[in-house]
Parts: structure tokens; sequence; C-alpha cells
């Protein structure tokens, strides 16, 4: 089977196993997020840089969606990603594994390729493909918390068919038997002079305004499970990098049953290091 190489282990996060277990052991020890959850969690949001500033709360959404009892193994984990513009066709990859310090995912292929039949894809290979992070930091953890749960990574832009291949994917793994959860990877506000936005000025009043109402008018959105609302955040306001990707979650999330959203966290590069530039971190989960 064909294999697919990570392209950030050893520098967005560690490459061995024992590096990433120990790390992870430190995140699931912190009592900065609460992710303590009664009700099953079939879907999350969570963000993707590298892990010594948002591997803490992308690991406890992740966590927590294995539920308190450690028993809710899925078949299949959708994990839905990728910078895309509107207009960009979705990524997706049909065949082979993906490596990981844990071990490899095999892709999920069963519902990988009915939904290429559905929509025009540009498909991904484990020798031709797109290096990029927004999936690839969640697979470690993906793989210590569901161990040989099948992966179906999906690149999805900020559009309406975007939020369409979230209900399709769920719809795939029911018509076939098949447990699935859903991730949407995204980050929230790019803030400061090197993204080009400051309509805040800067300094501690920036990120005050980042955190506490353009990253919240998004987390509102998700909260809502507003899938719509959540890409024209994105889109008119620049608060979500990856508005697609949530957006397809969030409509996965409705159609597999959940009723209700929870906020794991929030964070930001500026709590750990201050500076004129810095990301918003937010995590959500999605229960029945």
């Amino acid at each position: 089977m064909s294999l697919r190489k990570p392209v950030f282990a050893g520098t967005w996060y560690p490459a061995g196993a024992d590096e990433c277990e120990h790390l992870i052991n430190s995140f699931l020890k912190e009592t900065r997020f609460d992710a303590d959850i009664e009700e099953e969690a079939i879907g999350g949001i969570v963000p993707h840089a590298g892990w010594p500033f948002s591997g803490d709360l992308a690991c406890k959404v992740i966590s927590a969606m294995r539920g308190n009892s450690g028993n809710a193994q899925p078949d299949i984990v959708a994990i839905f990603g990728m910078h895309l513009p509107p207009g960009a066709q979705p990524h997706i990859m049909t065949r082979g594994s993906w490596q990981t310090p844990f071990g490899d995912l095999d892709i999920a292929a069963e519902i990988a390729e009915p939904i290429t039949s559905q929509y025009r894809c540009k498909i991904e290979t484990p020798e031709d493909f797109t290096p990029e992070n927004t999936i690839e930091l969640q697979l470690p953890f993906i793989k210590y918390f569901f161990g040989n749960a099948r992966l179906l990574p999906i690149g999805v832009p900020p559009s309406e068919t975007g939020i369409q291949i979230g209900p399709a994917v769920a719809e795939e793994a029911r018509k076939q038997g098949l447990q699935i959860k859903v991730i949407g990877s995204t980050d929230l506000t790019h803030y400061g002079p090197s993204f080009g936005f400051t309509p805040a000025g800067t300094g501690r009043e920036a990120f005050e305004w980042v955190k506490n109402k353009n990253d919240r008018q998004v987390i509102d959105r998700m909260l809502e499970m507003d899938a719509e609302g959540v890409v024209r955040e994105g889109l008119s306001n620049q608060n979500a990098c990856c508005a697609g990707a949530a957006a397809a979650a969030i409509a996965a999330a409705r159609d597999l049953g959940s009723q209700k959203a929870q906020l794991v966290g929030y964070s930001s590069s500026y709590e750990k290091n201050p500076d004129s530039t810095f990301v918003g971190y937010g995590g959500v989960l999605y229960t029945l």
C-alpha cells in the first residue's frame, strides 16, 4: 500500500512516538481547557498551529471525542482542512496510507471514492500532494486516540460545495453502516502587519479586539452550528483561515444528529509570545 510521508514531523510536532506521547500526556494533564463531557462527541473543530502553540487545545478536543470511557471508537475519522479559496476544488485522498509517529492511518477508500463521484475533486496521492499543515498536525492525535480507525482527509473550500461535502460524507458512512467522527481544522484571526490585517492597531488592545470581538463572532457561529455563518464570517472578517473545513464538519455533525456544541477553549499565540503579529485558536465539540 502506498504511504504518504509526513512533511511537518520533527518541526511542527515531534517525529518520534515517545516524544509525541510525552507531549500528549502533558497536554492532557493541563487544566487550562475543560473538555469533560457527558454526551458522546461526534465532531469537533481544532486549531492547526505547531504543537507548542495550539497542540494542547487540539489534543483536548480530539481526546474528548473518544469519550470518557474510551470506548467510542469509530470506523472512520473524517478530517476537513486546507487553506483553499472559495472557487477551489475539494482535495481528497482516495487510496494508500498516511504515516504518523504512532503508525500508519489507512485511507477510507470506501467513502472517498463515492465522494469523488459526487463532486469534482482534485485527487491527492501519497506520491503527489499539496504539503500543508491543517490535516497532518492532527494525525498523531487521531492515531493515538482512535487506534485502527481509517482516515478520510478532505481539503474543503469555503463555499456551498464545501458545506455540502460534510453531510455527503455522513450519508455515505450511514449507507455503509460505518461509525464516523468528523473534525474541522481551522485557526482563527491572523492578525498583524505580517498578515496585512490591523483594524484595531497593535498591542494589547488589538489582542483584546481579536479575542473578544473578531474571534468571538466566528466562535458564536460555530456554537450555533451555523455552517453558512462560519463561511460568511471567515470570508468577511478574516477570522477563520479554513472556514470551509469548519463548516463542513458542522454540517456533517448536524447530519449525524448533533444538537449541542461546547466550547472547549480559546487561546492565541499572543499569550505565549506577545507580538504585533499573532493568531487565535478555538476548540469546539459537537455532541448528541
